[in-house]
């Protein structure tokens, strides 16, 4: 093992790590859930990683997304993302994809060479497209709820849909799955805690997204960080 991964094989001890050397997972969404999710993956020694992203870093972003600098603001985040993941692990075998994910898109692009799929989209459409073909396909998925709006770390836990409460996010996402025939089954990082709904602010719609909450530097880390746990000890005991 390479010398980097020193304390990791400690933890994982070197079967874990051939399982992380040798999986394959898909993290789509390099805004502040998925770029920190993307980092915690990477730092654990998992072999390759596709990233999907269509998005420029934007000056609003910095409170709050790793790739976020106001060095990089209007740069692509596939880019400033991969290029730190690269040099984190230069043997890493990483796949950039340049954009957006459009439903369509969402059924082609998963498919079982995936051990793992990480959701960190925040609109809702191409988010249930990629829940469904994942499903479809049988490939695990792990998706990521609304992180806007809220300051409680402590709230933030991981849960099958079907047990979710509070988030409305995840509220209209079980709704819209249940018209699919799905009800549970899903794995999804929520926060039990009520978004500040004086926060709020409406957009034009763009790329599926109506509406965002106000956020801080750490709650969409805080995501991150329980999405990359599950999909690790996942890998590791596979």
């Amino acid at each position: 093992m390479a010398e980097w991964t020193e304390r990791a094989e400690l933890l994982f001890k070197k079967e874990g790590l051939e399982k992380l050397k040798n999986s394959h997972v898909m993290v789509v969404g390099m805004g502040g859930v998925g770029s920190f999710a993307a980092e915690f993956i990477a730092r654990a020694g998992v072999g390759t990683m596709t990233i999907v992203d269509g998005d420029v870093v934007d000056i609003t972003n910095i409170n709050r997304q790793l790739p976020a600098l106001h060095s990089t603001v209007g740069q692509p985040k596939v880019d400033i993302v991969g290029d730190r993941l690269m040099d984190i692990n230069p043997e890493l075998k990483l796949i950039r994809i340049k954009e957006f994910l459009s439903p369509e898109r969402a059924y082609e692009l998963v498919t079982d060479e995936y051990d793992y799929v990480l959701d960190c989209i925040d609109s809702i459409t191409p988010k249930l497209n990629l829940i469904i073909s994942a499903r479809r396909k049988k490939v695990k998925i792990i998706s990521n709820m609304g992180a806007g709006g809220k300051y409680e770390a402590g709230k933030v836990k991981v849960a099958d849909i079907s047990k979710t409460d509070v988030c409305p996010l995840a509220k209209t996402v079980r709704k819209r799955l249940r018209k699919e025939g799905v009800s549970k089954g899903v794995k999804v990082v929520f926060s039990t805690e009520a978004p500040d709904e004086t926060s709020l602010k409406m957009t034009d719609g763009t790329n599926f997204k109506k509406s965002f909450f106000g956020t801080n530097s750490w709650i969409p880390a805080v995501f991150g960080l329980h999405s990359a746990e599950t999909v690790v000890k996942y890998l590791i005991k596979k």
